[in-house]
């Protein structure tokens, strides 16, 4: 059976690895001032998380239309594929999946839709193990996705509340906070949800709870050092958990300037990662 890897552009995975798996990645949409840019394609993450400070009128997000499913897995379909697994963005974040599942209807049997329950490369791993595993079969592909799932972590600490209070978004562990934009809120993806798990009132003490976070996980299969448009904290990020660190570490550790889909409802100058334990 050949089996192909269908997802979205919060996924967050590098150039590099979607041509080497063959993954075919449906962008979303990110609407600023009036203009509609395809994620990743129409606009660069620098140039956006430039420009969002200083923005009129804060940017929003659209998923794809069901089209902009349909039309991938009809030619993958066409093209020899026997089946499609579609694994997306957290459902209780984002309408992403819900175009996907429609469009799958077309295709009775032959289209998988899963939520991955988590962003960036929190879903970029899942797409990964499954695309790995795809030669071995479709309930390999699925069985790789859900160990994924289980040793997953994503942590991340913003820079201001500023961002997820305007984008309508705050869950309300993350409001109960406090109403002071100057904090920083530390948050975890996790089932799917963004939890609160504290705040710290510098830069400097956000780098150390996250590299916290990351030095508590153990052995990890996977890891991706993420950041918005915060490139210098993350690269000491990376240094000092390569210094500090005992335990082993993936080979190839993920650098990534998170998508600008994600970057609209959590701002610039954020700091996180998403690792798999071994």
């Amino acid at each position: 059976m050949k089996i192909r890897i269908v997802t979205d552009s919060t996924a967050d995975l590098p150039a590099y690895l979607i041509e080497q798996h063959d993954i075919q990645v449906v962008p979303a949409i990110v609407v600023m001032e009036g203009e509609e840019y395809e994620d990743g394609i129409a606009i660069s993450r620098e140039e956006f998380y430039n420009r969002l400070p200083s923005l009129h009128t804060p940017p929003t997000t659209a998923a794809p239309s069901i089209g902009d499913f349909a039309a991938p897995y009809e030619t993958l379909l066409t093209n020899g594929c026997d089946h499609i697994l579609s694994i997306h963005a957290a459902s209780q974040l984002t309408t992403i999946i819900n175009a996907a599942r429609q469009a799958a209807q077309e295709f009775p049997h032959k289209v998988t839709c899963i939520d991955s329950e988590s962003l960036s490369l929190g879903l970029g791993f899942q797409v990964l193990a499954a695309a790995e595993e795809s030669e071995s079969g479709l309930q390999s592909a699925m069985e790789a996705i859900e160990s994924t799932k289980r040793r997953l972590q994503v942590i991340a600490a913003l820079d201001t509340m500023e961002y997820l209070k305007r984008s309508g978004r705050v869950p309300g562990t993350v409001a109960a906070l406090g109403g002071l934009l100057s904090i920083k809120p530390m948050i975890e993806l996790k089932d799917g949800e963004v939890k609160a798990i504290g705040a710290v009132r510098t830069t400097k003490q956000a780098d150390e709870r996250v590299l916290n976070f990351l030095l508590a996980i153990g052995d990890m299969d996977r890891l991706a050092v993420l950041h918005t448009n915060a490139e210098p904290r993350a690269k000491q990020l990376l240094a000092e958990l390569m210094n500090r660190m005992r335990q082993s570490i993936p080979r190839d550790i993920l650098f990534v300037n998170v998508t600008s889909v994600i970057g609209t409802h959590v701002g610039p100058n954020g700091l996180g990662f998403a690792a798999v334990r071994k």
